[in-house]
């Protein structure tokens, strides 16, 4: 047994809080990880198991005897202290609200408990950049949504590798998010978790502003991206850019934005890390309630009334792997049963993200998906697939699913609804105006524009008419301002003829025009 240090209370704030999460065949793993971590990091360590309600856990005793950091079982309202271990109790889930740890009872009645999802997502949400999630051996999904959260924080993510997993599902369902910074065997976690932490550029402000006066070295970035994936990312907003270039050069070791240039030169995959690092995508089934029971009482019944004899076009922009599309088709079912009418609903879900509309074409999705619905919902309109939920056939003939870019390839027209959320607060000024003007030339009068909950028309506010200002809802005033680049015939020289001939066949119903190219 190792010595135990002697532990004094600390005031001192961790460095990084590192969330452990693993399940079935879990505990050979966290006494790996937990036997090669020093004692001394200044880091917090907070481990969720999946524990039976019956069960009575030994880890405390058991972990004690793998590291000289006090291991602690979490209490409600404990502050956490840096070089400790804490563990997640039986029949309770766990929360971290201003550094303090928050325990609340197990809900079965959902029929999913997701415990280290749910920790993943308070922890990204309390601690941001300093929030790291480790997801080691365990059946299921739990985990992946957590991971999202994490990364669109800015946190660091590490799994573990799927060959040295008992059991590989929540590895598995972690690393297919494209998400993870690091994928290793437990032993070998800690040494890199070290080398993370101890990179260059101490303070958020000096890594930044680095970035931002090198003119020279972000336009290369850019130009690489632009080359490799076909995306401009110059007019995005620079706080959401640079920091998610600063993640990948600490992962990568690249002390200079030079020294990050030569890596993406020398290692093409690097540029996709990137890629997908930029784009990343937070979703999830009918994500902000509210804003949906809003949509589901007010706007889809006027919409689905006044469209007898002629078919719906609702337009899911930057619609990721696919969730709010489908949110919007099963509203949409729900509306028109309610009603007693049947409409023809076409809704076009498009991305700039190839592989996110892939996934979201399948509709296939982790069994962790079951905490986003009601069990009618869920019964209703998604069947079991092993550890998997499919969304039914007749909710996915609904969905036309197409990668577009949203910034520079021609709108969709004659739509009823556009849903584009929590896009246009990644945008600068100029694009965020580009894009609202293509939704004003978009929309039929008196159209519905949903937007995120942070977000606003801004300059286009005359075009709209503002219907609920919490949940971002806007009608269409039946106006809109001349295209700044004016959709076209599409001709041999026109860059964008492949995209509008693509739109065109989404509009007509043509399969072909589903395919990513």
């Amino acid at each position: 047994m190792k010595a135990r240090k002697s532990v004094e209370p600390s005031s001192a704030a961790p460095r990084f809080y590192v969330a452990v999460g693993a399940s079935a065949g879990g505990l050979e793993a966290i006494d790996e990880f937990f036997t090669n971590m020093p004692a001394d990091t200044g880091l917090a360590f907070i481990v969720i198991q999946h524990l039976s309600p019956d069960y009575k856990s030994l880890m405390v005793e058991l972990l004690s005897k793998k590291t000289a950091m006090q291991v602690l079982r979490a209490e409600d309202g404990l502050a956490v202290e840096p070089d400790r271990v804490y563990l997640i109790p039986p029949r309770k889930n766990l929360s971290i609200f201003h550094g303090k740890l928050l325990l609340s009872e197990q809900d079965h009645a959902r029929g999913v408990n997701l415990p280290i999802d749910i920790f993943l997502s308070s922890l990204a949400e309390d601690q941001g950049e300093k929030a790291v999630a480790v997801i080691l051996s365990g059946t299921g999904s739990d985990g992946m949504r957590g991971v999202r959260k994490v990364k669109e924080s800015g946190g660091m993510v590490m799994v573990q590798d799927e060959d040295s997993a008992k059991f590989n599902g929540m590895p598995r369902a972690a690393i297919s998010t494209g998400l993870t910074d690091f994928i290793l065997k437990p032993s070998d976690m800690p040494r890199q978790l070290l080398g993370f932490i101890d990179r260059p550029y101490a303070s958020l402000a000096a890594r930044s502003d680095s970035l931002l006066s090198d003119e020279d070295g972000l336009t290369r970035i850019f130009t690489l991206l632009r080359e490799r994936c076909k995306v401009d990312f110059t007019f995005y907003k620079p706080s959401t850019v640079t920091r998610r270039i600063e993640r990948r050069m600490t992962v990568t070791q690249s002390d200079t934005i030079g020294d990050y240039v030569a890596h993406l030169n020398a290692n093409p995959l690097e540029i996709s890390a990137l890629f997908q690092e930029l784009l990343i995508g937070v979703t999830s089934l009918f994500r902000d309630p509210a804003a949906w029971e809003r949509l589901a009482s007010k706007e889809l019944p006027e919409l689905i009334r006044a469209a007898e004899g002629r078919e719906l076009r609702f337009w899911v922009a930057a619609c990721s792997t696919g969730e709010e599309a489908y949110s919007l088709a099963i509203l949409a079912r729900e509306v028109m049963e309610e009603l007693g009418v049947r409409r023809d609903v076409k809704i076009f879900a498009t991305d700039i993200d190839k592989d996110a509309i892939h996934f979201a074409a399948a509709g296939v999705y982790p069994e962790s998906v079951a905490a986003d619905l009601s069990p009618r919902y869920l019964a209703k309109y998604f069947f079991k697939r092993e550890e998997s939920f499919q969304v039914s056939r007749a909710v996915r003939e609904m969905v036309v699913f197409a990668q577009h870019n949203l910034i520079k390839d021609p709108p969709f027209t004659n739509i009823d609804l556009v849903s584009c959320r929590n896009v246009l607060i990644y945008l600068q000024p100029n694009l965020q105006r580009k894009v609202l003007d293509y939704f004003t030339f978009s929309l039929l009068p008196g159209g519905v524009l949903f937007l995120g909950t942070s977000e606003t028309a801004g300059e286009a506010a005359e075009y709209f008419e503002l219907a609920d200002a919490k949940n971002k809802v806007y009608r269409s005033a039946g106006r809109s301002r001349p295209l700044l680049e004016p959709v076209q015939n599409p001709s041999i020289t026109d860059t964008r003829a492949a995209a509008q001939t693509r739109i065109r066949d989404l509009e007509s119903g043509n399969p072909a025009g589903s395919s990513c190219p």
